[in-house]
């Protein structure tokens, strides 16, 4: 698996879910500002509803742009058994069940599925619980996060 082309999707991604949130800010700032919604007593809430839709769409823009930014910046390096996993890792996990699962840890913008050839790869941010669990761990070694109060516990079985 390629890491820049994975990198790339991530940024495409990320492009895409920008476009959409720019869009959303301004259908909601145009309801705001329109003038069929200037409140005609306490209980006409619609314009000020869309302004704080607008203003929460705005800062999810943002939110997206440092994604994007700190996406390009971002350079993955091979994997160094002696630091063990660090950002940029491609990491195969099995639980349990034996049911593997294909991660890339990133420094942001995670919760995206990407496709590589048939393979289903899950971005995780190093900020994420299951991010930071992994951060120097090595193949063979165990990652344990709790979820509510469920544990889950993984093994690495491949890192890239």
């Amino acid at each position: 698996m390629d890491k820049f082309l994975l990198q790339q999707q991530v940024l495409e991604r990320l492009a895409d879910d920008l476009l959409q949130v720019e869009q959303a800010v301004r259908v909601a700032h145009e309801t705001a500002t329109h003038e069929e919604n200037i409140a005609e007593n306490k209980y006409d809430t619609l314009g000020l509803e869309a302004s704080y839709l607008a203003a929460g769409q705005a800062r999810r823009a943002e939110a997206i742009r440092q994604a994007m930014a700190s996406w390009r910046q971002f350079r993955a390096r091979p994997y160094d058994a002696g630091k063990g996993i660090q950002l940029g890792a491609l990491v195969c996990l099995v639980d349990a069940d034996d049911k593997q699962q294909q991660l890339f840890l990133g420094p942001d913008g995670g919760s995206m599925t990407l496709l590589s050839g048939t393979q289903l790869i899950q971005v995780v941010s190093g900020e994420a619980p299951l991010g930071r669990a992994m951060l120097g761990k090595c193949e063979g070694d165990e990652v344990t996060i709790q979820v509510g109060s469920v544990r889950q516990v993984f093994e690495v079985v491949r890192v890239w």
